[in-house]
């Protein structure tokens, strides 16, 4: 009694446990979170630091190295980079896949801490961290506006209470606001006049300073009673500080109103935000490492109404950018392409069949599978994404095929005249090995997607899982379910008697066959002539494969040919990492001379985002410029949706370069955003190579030239690097032994030039709701040109005022506005993007190519980073991958059927099956991408399945009817013709609606499905032939070890006849 028997024989039982099952995979498909991608983010903690006014060589020497010491010693940590600009450090760090984020999280934390006693005091506070990937795309940005509020206003309310709020929200990493700044009151002074009443910047610090105090004052018990001391030492606004008293002269008091303009302003005036043409403060959120997108952004969504009634009623929330959406976009699509894949599979069967009873067996056996499967996710923590859609798209295919063999077996049986429940018994009894082979072979093709390491295994994971799950599911249905609507629902038609004599004659394996002989066997010509246009098929195909027999050479070159055009088509197919999205998001920036001011970058970003909205396929543009770079623009398009516009985003990127011209020194770049980002460093274009150096000196000097050289390269465009050392500096010279003689320390100098223009926080204002700064600097009319300087003076131990000039000169120099590290090394990184018709191999080819021709030192070294060194890791893996599917898969065969020989007749169908995916990439103008791959791996697990089906009839005529092999493999190949066909033909519709997918998201699948298309249109054409031709070359080769064994073993020979 085989497996299936007993639930053939009790329909009421096996009816209840597939709707048993169906209704749990229901259920969980309704409890599955939705995503756009596994969780596959590498775990990422930022760490920013400030101190106004220094410059980004002080930051990084006094507070990026201290830190990047200590948090270096992290366990986990596998990149460590660093950003410093003018009065900020960023520290990325990015942890191993496997790192608890939350644990990271500690350590960082007491990195920080151990790293306190090093930091400058001048910080303003001690360095945060964030849970945040600084260059992740946000995954929404909300834009505040108002007619009648300041900027200042709008960024506080942001600050206080939507800000806090936002980070408290599960899956949120980090909220940046840009736009604008803290409220503060600045105090602008007049050099001038200090100069005429005798007063220097430190006094008007000091004053302010000790003026503006928030002490505790204690209290005053009596008895019964006690009070509380307060005072009005308090200043809250710009009119408080006006009449604060600086110094006196000739008895009359010099008020702060006779030195400066004191008014309420922002922390830092350097920056601009605008949505759409509005002014704007710009939201950027952040997800945590592994959050979920949809989830996290409903969240924010739920919780907006209450936030925005917190507000004031003058301010306006705009959704700018909302990640979700074009998410679900392409979830409902691919879920649509996964309906229409289940109808092309069973319309499919049911033009085979020609039974409409029949393929409705089809018809509910496959949802029952891949409904199923849900079950098996839930309990796995995965989720519906992309990835596992996909997976279940492709799955239709497998799942059919199964039912397919079942299916076909019984009707073939109930046509040669047993009764249904007969038939059923008998024919599940007669596959049911085939079956298991078949599901647990394919399995098997999973296990190195399922050992892979990096970014790319934990992306897959999910991927092989699934199919994995809804194989194992559609094999336990078809020896179950399928059998017994076989025996219960299909009717007896007896057609004629299938197996006629010349099945049973028994040849010696040395009696020649003659070219007529092996056209009588397998089946009758007469009843194949009944069998309409399917059956003239199998005529056909019975025949061509007799020829192709008696000229057995003639297929094994073709078989060696395809092998050599294999390995030809892989060496200059362009290859890539994955396909680029078309999010619907696209972020990039605007990039000036390094000298420019804020005013003149400000209009510049206005007039250039209106050249940008003007665009048909854009919906609406934002834009920001911060303190800490100002002749950097930050720019975010919201695209409008896919039903309203035809262009790609490189299209959109290539008419917006034509319709923004620049001058010389200004570049602009774009970029789409992606579900999978790499790396943890922000860049201006998709793809980064890191130089490093020991000496910064010398890494300065080469950084410009690799970046020429690089730029000259075909495949590249949009070059560039974030070494900007243009900038313009004052640099003073000092005469230490003046400064000596007039009493002054180099601390005093320092501080009155941080007093003058670095815009420094000298007090603190204290809220109930937060805290606000006070800000001293020169007026800005009065520091526009290095002149200013000279109407500097410096107090000095006597309490002289001494003029700066008095010991100092200055010259004018360029300086760096950003210092960047890499592994506590200094570096630079030069971003590009690929120029139209090149791949991310060709791109690595080339400069790898330049980088020797330059004989760059060896004290300067490169390598690619982010998204090209994943791909490098990914493509010196992929013959790797191949091997090892194909190994296990020789093993799992060989333990199924007991033989060494076989299993390679059966592997012997996958070069055509890369053939023609690597054909169909060329043809298609693809890229073999990480997608594509995984199409190969899937085609091994497919193609092979024809073979099994063959070998397994062909085996069994061999060894227990004794038929010659000539004889056997024919019968094989023509009597499972029908089948073959079907499952092929199965996984083709499986996979077709994926290649011709054109909707949202339809960029990621587009490579899996045409590469599987692809190789099941030559794969079958080809195999159909070469696989009996192999079976009987290493038939062949296996009775000649056999012999040669029982030469070397006699004693053994008995135990090695079959």
């Amino acid at each position: 009694m085989s497996i299936s028997t007993p639930f053939i024989r009790r329909p009421v039982a096996t009816t209840l446990l597939s709707l048993g099952l169906v209704l749990l995979g229901i259920l969980a498909f309704n409890i599955l979170p939705v995503a756009s991608l596994p969780r596959v983010d590498f775990p990422t903690i930022s760490v920013t630091a400030k101190q106004a006014g220094a410059s980004p060589e002080v930051m990084a020497a006094t507070v990026a190295t201290p830190l990047e010491r200590n948090l270096g010693r992290i366990a986990g940590v596998n990149e460590i980079t660093s950003a410093s600009s003018l009065g900020t450090t960023r520290i990325t760090l990015q942890f191993d896949l496997n790192r608890d984020i939350n644990g990271a999280a500690r350590d960082v934390q007491g990195a920080i801490n151990a790293s306190l006693a090093s930091l400058p005091s001048g910080l303003q506070n001690n360095p945060t961290y964030r849970k945040a990937n600084p260059a992740d795309a946000p995954i929404m940005i909300l834009a505040l506006t108002s007619k009648t509020l300041s900027r200042g206003q709008i960024y506080d309310a942001a600050d206080t209470i939507l800000g806090q709020k936002l980070l408290q929200i599960d899956g949120v990493g980090d909220v940046n606001i840009g736009g604008s700044a803290q409220p503060a009151v600045r105090v602008e002074l007049n050099p001038s006049q200090l100069a005429h009443y005798g007063i220097v910047l430190d006094a008007v610090r000091s004053a302010i300073t000790s003026t503006n105090a928030n002490r505790p004052k204690g209290f005053v018990e009596q008895k019964n009673q006690l009070w509380e001391v307060k005072a009005n030492d308090q200043a809250r606004q710009a009119a408080d500080f006006i009449p604060l008293i600086v110094s006196y002269k000739n008895g009359a008091a010099i008020r702060i109103s006779d030195v400066a303009q004191v008014q309420d302003s922002i922390l830092d005036r350097h920056n601009a935000g605008y949505y759409a043409d509005q002014p704007a403060v710009l939201m950027m959120v952040f997800k945590q490492p592994n959050a979920n997108v949809i989830e996290t952004i409903q969240r924010i969504r739920d919780t907006l109404p209450t936030l925005q009634q917190a507000l004031p009623s003058q301010i306006e929330i705009h959704t700018a950018v909302d990640r979700s959406k074009t998410i679900q976009a392409s979830l409902r699509e691919i879920e649509r392409t996964l309906l229409i894949a289940v109808m092309l599979v069973i319309m499919g069967v049911f033009v085979f069949l020609r039974n409409g009873r029949a393929t409705l067996i089809p018809a509910i056996t496959v949802p029952i599978s891949l409904i199923g499967t849900f079950g098996l996710m839930y309990a796995s923590g995965f989720s519906l994404n992309n990835i596992s859609l996909m997976a279940l798209t492709i799955a239709t295919g497998f799942v059919v095929d199964d039912t397919i063999v079942v299916l076909e077996t019984i009707s073939r049986r109930i046509e040669e005249g047993l009764s249904p429940m007969q038939a059923a018994i008998t024919g599940a009894k007669e596959v049911s090995f085939t079956v298991v082979s078949m599901s647990i072979s394919l399995i098997a093709v999973f296990v190195p997607i399922l050992l892979m390491g990096g970014i790319v295994g934990r992306l897959f994971h999910e991927f092989a899982m699934t199919l994995t799950y809804a194989i194992l599911i559609s094999m336990l249905v078809s020896l179950t379910t399928t059998p017994m609507l076989c025996a219960w629902w299909l009717k007896s038609r007896q057609i004629k008697q299938m197996r006629p004599e010349l099945l049973k004659i028994e040849r010696s394996e040395t009696t020649p066959i003659s070219n007529s002989e092996m056209l009588l066997v397998a089946s009758d010509d007469e009843y194949l002539k009944q069998q309409g246009l399917f059956g003239r098929m199998t005529l056909l195909y019975k025949r061509s494969l007799a020829i192709a027999l008696q000229y057995k050479a003639m297929t094994l070159i073709i078989f060696i040919f395809t092998i050599g055009l294999n390995v030809y088509l892989y060496i200059v197919v362009p290859k890539g990492f994955f396909p680029q999205q078309d999010t619907g998001v696209m972020m990039g920036s605007l990039v000036a001379d390094q000298n420019i001011s804020f005013d003149a970058m400000n209009t510049k970003l206005k007039h250039d985002m209106a050249v940008i909205g003007k665009d048909p396929a854009v919906d609406h543009v934002m834009g920001t410029i911060s303190g800490s770079q100002m002749n950097r623009a930050n720019l975010f398009l919201a695209l409008k949706p896919l039903s309203e516009r035809t262009d790609h985003p490189d299209q959109i990127k290539a008419r917006l370069r034509k319709a923004l011209k620049y001058e010389a020194g200004t570049r602009f770049t774009l970029r789409p955003v992606q579900d999978i980002n790499v790396g943890g460093r922000s860049s201006d274009a998709s793809y980064q190579y890191t130089l490093q150096g020991d000496d910064l000196n010398t890494l300065r000097s080469w950084t410009p030239k690799i970046q020429a050289a690089l730029s000259k390269l075909p495949a590249l465009t949009d070059v560039s690097s974030d070494q900007d050392v243009k900038g313009l500096e004052t640099k003073l010279i000092f005469d230490h032994d003046k400064m000596k003689s007039l009493g002054i320390t180099q601390s005093q100098v320092d501080s009155t030039l941080n007093d003058a223009f670095g815009q420094r926080q000298v007090s603190t204002i204290y809220n109930a709701m937060n805290q606000y700064h006070v800000v001293m600097e020169v007026a800005p009319e009065y520091a526009q040109t290095v002149e200013a300087l000279r109407g500097i003076y410096v107090q000095n131990n006597a309490g002289q005022s001494i003029p700066l000039s008095t010991f100092s000169t200055w010259q004018a120099a360029n300086t760096s506005l950003s210092v960047n590290h890499q592994g506590l090394f200094a570096a630079s990184t030069i971003t590009f993007n690929l120029n139209p018709g090149y791949s991310l191999s060709d791109a690595t080819v080339q400069i790898n190519q330049a980088m020797n021709l330059l004989q760059v030192p060896s004290s300067v070294r490169g390598s690619f980073q982010g998204s090209a060194k994943a791909f490098q890791a990914s493509l010196s893996a992929e013959p790797l991958l191949i091997l090892a599917a194909i190994i296990v898969i020789y093993i799992v065969l060989g333990i199924l059927y007991e033989d060494f020989a076989h299993p390679l007749t059966i592997l012997s169908t996958l070069p055509s099956a890369g053939l023609g995916a690597l054909i169909a990439l060329v043809l298609f103008n693809m890229e073999f991408s990480v997608i594509a791959l995984i199409g190969i791996l899937l085609l091994i697990g497919i193609v092979k399945k024809n073979a099994i089906m063959m070998i397994d009839v062909a085996l069994t005529l061999q060894r227990q009817q004794k038929l010659p092999p000539e004889i056997a493999i024919l019968d094989a190949s023509v009597l499972r013709f029908r089948p073959i066909i079907m499952t092929t033909l199965a996984a083709l519709f499986g996979a077709l609606p994926l290649a011709l997918g054109r909707g949202d998201g339809a960029e990621l699948h587009i490579p899996l499905g045409v590469s599987i298309v692809g190789g099941l249109i030559i794969s079958q054409i080809l195999t159909l032939y070469s696989t009996p031709v192999m079976y009987l070359y290493i038939d062949q080769f296996s009775r000649w070890g056999r012999r040669k064994l029982q030469h070397i073993f006699p004693a053994k020979s008995l135990s090695l006849k079959k």
